[in-house]
């Protein structure tokens, strides 16, 4: 398998323990938004299969959870180790921290440190892209996005890279901070305005990036051949969408058996009697071509993420030498 790595020019790092550690900076650096999409999709179309990755593990630990993620591609080996400390804005630090450790495959000696949180908000809304690039008409010209946070902002600079948007609204629940995001995103090139859940009705694109427990719209408003694309959380108990969409969809996910023990959107329809297993495709069968977006029904595209989309976007951190 060819995983791309990175050949631009690059600053001396800073060592940890003798090993080299890429901050949060210089990843951002070293890859854009459409390059991490790019190497999510190359280790797709190399032929990585999603359902050979392992299973997130999680672990009680202090005063949160610790989750475990490793993955294997082709000459590389790579796990992020993230902790989730719910308490933690209260005393002024992030809620979720993480780090990431790259190894070569054949020695598994560690070779790199990379900052664990700058991955995750790079390879999240890149695998989303992928998705969405395969699943939304050419001529995609309406985007609506459900969030303000920091993987709003992604998904909707990484959804403008793949789509020429003439018309790109931000939906939340709290006006200052949408104000914040949409501020940020003309800092980063991005025409956006403020927002309704209505406006779904005229979308050719929605993503949800939120963390609400419950479906954030009324899915018939959804029309046929319109792309979903729901990553909000990765809790079987919660939910972006409502029962009904996940039923009349045409549905894609990064990989079966994580969607069955991750995705609320997936559990709850299934438990409502709405969707099947049966009814899931795979990402990597899209990325293939082995089937192709549907104009006779909406299309859906649930993400929890996965540890190898982390190794891939790793791999392309790594300097060639």
């Amino acid at each position: 398998m060819s995983i791309e790595t990175n050949t631009t020019a690059q600053t001396t790092p800073p060592t940890v323990n003798g090993l080299p550690f890429v901050d949060a900076e210089e990843v951002h650096r070293r890859i854009d938004p459409d390059r991490a999409r790019r190497l999510i999709e190359q280790a797709l179309r190399d032929g990585f299969d999603p359902a050979d990755d392992p299973a997130r593990s999680h672990a009680n630990a202090g005063s949160g959870h610790l989750l475990l993620m490793p993955s294997t591609l082709g000459d590389w080996v790579g796990v992020k180790v993230a902790s989730v400390a719910p308490g933690n804005p209260e005393l002024g630090l992030p809620r979720i921290q993480a780090t990431y450790v790259l190894m070569d495959a054949r020695t598994l000696t560690p070779r790199l440190f990379v900052d664990g949180v700058s991955l995750t908000s790079l390879r999240t809304p890149a695998t989303s892209a992928v998705a969405a690039d395969h699943l939304t008409a050419p001529e995609a010209s309406r985007l609506v996005v459900f969030g303000n946070g920091p993987q709003a902002v992604e998904h909707t600079v990484a959804m403008a890279g793949i789509r020429e948007f003439t018309d790109i609204r931000l939906v939340g629940r709290t006006p200052h901070k949408v104000r914040a995001a949409i501020e940020e995103l003309a800092g980063r090139g991005v025409t956006v305005e403020a927002g309704t859940a209505t406006d779904v009705a005229e979308a050719d694109l929605v993503v949800c990036a939120t963390s609400s427990a419950d479906p954030l719209f009324d899915g018939s408003m959804v029309r046929d051949g319109a792309c979903v694309v729901a990553i909000g959380s990765h809790e079987p108990d919660r939910r972006e969408l409502d029962a009904a969409l996940m039923g009349r969809s045409q549905v894609v996910v990064e990989e079966r058996s994580a969607a069955l023990r991750e995705c609320g959107d997936v559990v709850i329809a299934i438990d409502e009697g709405t969707l099947t297993e049966d009814d899931l495709l795979g990402l990597a069968p899209l990325v293939r071509g082995e089937f192709s977006r549907r104009i006779d029904r909406p299309n859906v595209f649930k993400g929890s993420g996965m540890s190898w989309q982390d190794l891939a976007v790793a791999v392309g951190v790594a300097p060639t030498d």
